[in-house]
């Protein structure tokens, strides 16, 4: 009996042993083992690919906000109350806009700490120049805004703050130079490279990119009472800006389709769309056509093609709702000469509602990735046209347009005729950059030093010549509208602070 009951006591001994080294191994188990699946900290690369892609669909032409102002702007028009200048308390696009800023500056804000604490210097420069143009978008959008407290839920900050929108542009022009030192430092366990989806890793692309956003900030508030004489002077000595379209601060688009389809966002919206709902402005087109008669009129621009396509030939009558007993091609606005149809800005006609998705003027190869107008006259689908065209933030003749504007108004020496002139001719290039990468069938031809270019250009030089100091501020903000064509922020910016273009009035005779 004794010698089971010892039996009994060191088998209890031996079973409670093995629970014990079995407990202390599950521990370290748990403890030593990493889920490689579900990581506590997002990799650098992949946080920065992922803001990227989110600051591209905050400032795209067709997203958000960007369908709001590219009505306002008149490159577009629409059955939306931005058609009548005006807006809902519960706009859907605008409220996205301000969840996606905010979204994306959380993931932002995580590359800057942890980058900072693992020395990743030239990611932590990179995400303050993301945070830098995001939140500028933010202000020029809404005015006053959460800035200094945003993003600090984790510190307790439920309610950020609304901070004052001229110590925001004050901070974010504080924050570029941060920027800079760190891009530019070339610190990182780790540096950007295919992960940066602008620039490639290109530490000097991002500077001169960083010097040519602060240029457009200082014109932005060239205005205000707060104007940073010293800094914009500064900025204009280190004189290290975009160079030429190569610098160009685009996101590219491509004709990926899976896992998600990577075509130009316009392009979706007309040309893949079950519903067609990008109508194109004719206040653009009829300046364009030279058909205004106070701005560059009987000077048709060469870029129309480009810029637009005609499902109707010229002639064509109206298939979808014309009456052709009558006569009537029961169209909003149509170009009989050409086969542009849309419907007018602020229209409340009785032909404004009619469903003509086969008769509508599309989005050409520049603006969208669709197809040249080479006369065809075609009927338009998703496949149709390759959809790659870059959705451009901030590029090369815009700068140049920047310069013409200050030079112009006293702020920059220079010759704001020549300056004007560049820009113009940067404009071209850019069309035939973007047409050559869009890897279209079609044969399509260069505008760049083409006799209808050069023509175009020196009636508008002509034209600039001897127009008064008003009325040259006017044209160079009209070409820097036509040539930035896709680009509704930084035109609404334009407009707010310069009054140009002149834009339509429904109510006008």
């Amino acid at each position: 009996m004794k010698l089971f009951k010892n039996i009994k006591t060191n088998k209890s001994k031996v079973a409670l042993l093995a629970l014990s080294i079995l407990a202390i191994s599950c521990s370290d188990f748990i403890d030593v083992d990493t889920d490689t699946d579900n990581p506590t900290i997002a990799p650098l690369d992949l946080l920065l690919t992922g803001t990227q892609v989110d600051l591209n669909d905050i400032t795209d032409f067709q997203n958000f906000t960007g369908t709001i102002l590219s009505v306002y702007t008149h490159q577009g028009t629409s059955r939306e109350e931005q058609d009548q200048y005006g807006t809902k308390t519960g706009n859907i696009p605008m409220n996205n806009d301000w969840n996606s800023i905010y979204l994306t500056l959380k993931n932002v804000e995580t590359i800057i700490s942890q980058g900072t604490e693992s020395g990743d210097l030239v990611y932590v420069g990179i995400a303050q120049m993301e945070k830098a143009y995001i939140m500028s978008v933010a202000v020029d959008l809404w005015g006053d805004v959460p800035y200094s407290e945003a993003s600090q839920l984790e510190g307790g900050i439920v309610s950020p703050k609304f901070d004052d929108q001229k110590e925001i542009y004050a901070s974010i022009l504080e924050l570029i130079e941060t920027a800079k030192v760190n891009i530019a430092s070339g610190e990182g366990t780790q540096l950007p490279g295919a992960d940066d989806l602008f620039y490639g890793g290109n530490t000097d692309k991002w500077i001169r990119f960083a010097n040519t956003f602060k240029l457009k900030l200082y014109n932005q508030t060239r205005l205000a009472a707060e104007f940073d004489q010293a800094g914009f002077d500064a900025l204009i000595a280190e004189n290290k800006f975009f160079l030429s379209n190569a610098d160009d601060f685009q996101f590219l688009q491509t004709s990926n389709l899976s896992p998600t389809d990577e075509r130009n966002k316009l392009f979706l919206e007309s040309y893949n769309s079950t519903q067609f709902g990008t109508y194109m402005s004719p206040w653009f087109y009829e300046i364009l056509k030279g058909m205004n008669p106070n701005i560059h009129n009987n000077n048709p621009d060469p870029r129309i093609p480009y810029y637009f396509y005609n499902q109707l030939a010229a002639g064509e009558f109206p298939p979808d709702q014309g009456d052709e007993e009558t006569g009537d091609p029961k169209a909003d606005y149509w170009d009989k000469s050409t086969g542009f149809f849309s419907i007018r800005f602020g229209s409340v006609g009785p032909n404004r509602d009619f469903s003509a998705e086969n008769s509508y003027t599309y989005p050409g190869i520049f603006p969208a990735g669709g197809r040249y107008d080479d006369g065809g006259a075609q009927v338009m689908s998703g496949t149709t046209a390759t959809g790659i065209a870059p959705h451009r933030i901030l590029t090369y003749d815009e700068f140049l347009y920047i310069q013409a504007e200050l030079i112009q108004v006293g702020k920059l020496t220079g010759d704001a005729t020549a300056k004007l002139q560049d820009a113009i001719t940067a404009s071209f290039a850019k069309v035939d950059q973007v047409v050559a990468g869009n890897g279209s069938s079609q044969t399509i031809p260069t505008l760049t030093g083409s006799a209808e270019v050069t023509t175009f250009i020196t009636n508008v030089m002509a034209e600039f010549t001897s127009a008064t100091p008003e009325k040259k501020l006017e044209i160079i903000m009209t070409q820097k509208w036509v040539g930035t064509f896709g680009d509704p922020f930084d035109q609404y910016n334009d407009y707010r602070r310069t009054g140009y273009p002149v834009l339509a009035n429904p109510r006008s005779t």
